[in-house]
């Protein structure tokens, strides 16, 4: 996801483009029915339940990004001997995760 914030000019191509765009389709279906949850008055308990759905889903979509970087950009920088700052910038994103 890109951070408008921050605008990146590198771009590329997902390799699992299709399935994480069915993910994040999914994830906003259960972002939508939480909304609705809380507009009904739904009980607290069934409501966290669903936001740790959502936080395990959202995890796995980073994972999989996660690994496609590494295994894709990181490993092809690395090979052309550019690895030094991709791998400072994995490092960086890894800090946003842990805190």
């Amino acid at each position: 996801m890109e951070d408008l914030s921050n605008p990146s000019p590198k771009r590329v191509v997902q390799p699992n483009k299709q399935q994480l765009l069915n993910r994040l389709k999914r994830i906003e279906g259960q972002v939508r029915g939480v909304h609705k949850m809380v507009e009904e008055d739904r009980y607290c308990v069934d409501i966290l339940n669903q936001i740790a759905a959502i936080n395990s889903a959202v995890n796995k979509v980073s994972l999989a990004l996660l690994e496609d970087h590494t295994t894709h950009c990181v490993s092809k920088a690395v090979k052309e001997n550019s690895g030094d700052e991709v791998i400072s910038e994995l490092m960086d994103v890894f800090q946003r995760f842990v805190k």
